[in-house]
């Protein structure tokens, strides 16, 4: 029988979080801490241990964010998902930098939270490679980093986490590259509570930065290959397809 895994609830509202609790439980969590307060909710973490943490971004004593910052440095196992009242796109990246697997904006449903909390805490002989990735320290996020480092993609703009996981997407499911309007700016403009529109101009502009740059040496060393010369530059669908096949031919995903 597979072991129940272990869930923390830390959210603003005492009400909210019980909600929360109660339905993570008729999902067969084991729900170990409930409480409104960062401080209190990142010591029952070290009591319990649990395998997920659902964290709220306000909280008495400290915030999510500083919950967040805590976990990180302190290198635990938990996964945590964060929700939170905040649209803005910079607010987002900062939250998933932090070590969030998920931000997930108010109204959201105790059902969904579960549902994202089951992807998180799937046996690793069913997990997707990009969730598999998530749990043996972020290679992929590490490596996909690197490559926009080197052909002068800043970190700051927002089409960074965009294209990034639009190509963890890509590499966990190839065929995605044959639906990137219907399929992948939706889903990431679900992930990251913004629009489909606005993750395809802000992929496009970061793209479009890079080339500006005139890094086109870094550029074509990256793929191996003169792709790209001077002005030249790939549509969204073709640099996400580039350095997706690039990541899977190198070996980072077994097929």
């Amino acid at each position: 029988m597979t072991q129940q895994k272990k869930v923390a609830v830390f959210d603003g509202n005492m009400e909210v979080g019980r909600q929360i609790a109660e339905r993570l439980q008729s999902e067969g969590f084991e729900v170990c801490a409930v409480t409104d307060n960062g401080a209190e909710g990142l010591r029952r973490i070290e009591e319990e241990q649990p395998d997920i943490a659902i964290v709220g971004l306000v909280l008495k004593e400290l915030d999510g964010f500083g919950v967040l910052d805590r976990l990180k440095g302190a290198q635990e196992r938990v996964r945590v998902i964060a929700i939170g009242s905040f649209s803005d796109d910079e607010i987002v990246s900062r939250v998933l930098a932090k070590g969030a697997k998920y931000y997930l904006m108010k109204p959201v449903s105790p059902e969904l939270i579960a549902a994202r909390a089951k992807e998180l805490s799937a046996p690793e002989e069913q997990a997707s490679p990009v969730q598999r990735e998530k749990r043996t320290g972020a290679t992929l996020d590490e490596k996909i980093s690197n490559i926009f480092i080197s052909i002068g993609i800043p970190p700051h703009i927002k089409g960074y986490a965009y294209l990034r996981e639009g190509i963890k997407m890509a590499v966990d499911d190839p065929s995605i590259i044959n639906n990137v309007t219907k399929q992948l700016y939706p889903s990431i403009a679900e992930k990251f509570s913004t629009t489909a529109s606005k993750v395809e101009r802000a992929i496009r502009h970061s793209i479009e930065v890079a080339w500006n740059r005139q890094r086109i040496d870094a550029i074509n060393a990256v793929f191996g290959v003169r792709v790209y010369i001077g002005t030249d530059k790939p549509t969204n669908s073709e640099f996400i397809a580039l350095v997706a096949d690039k990541l899977i031919l190198e070996g980072l995903v077994k097929g």
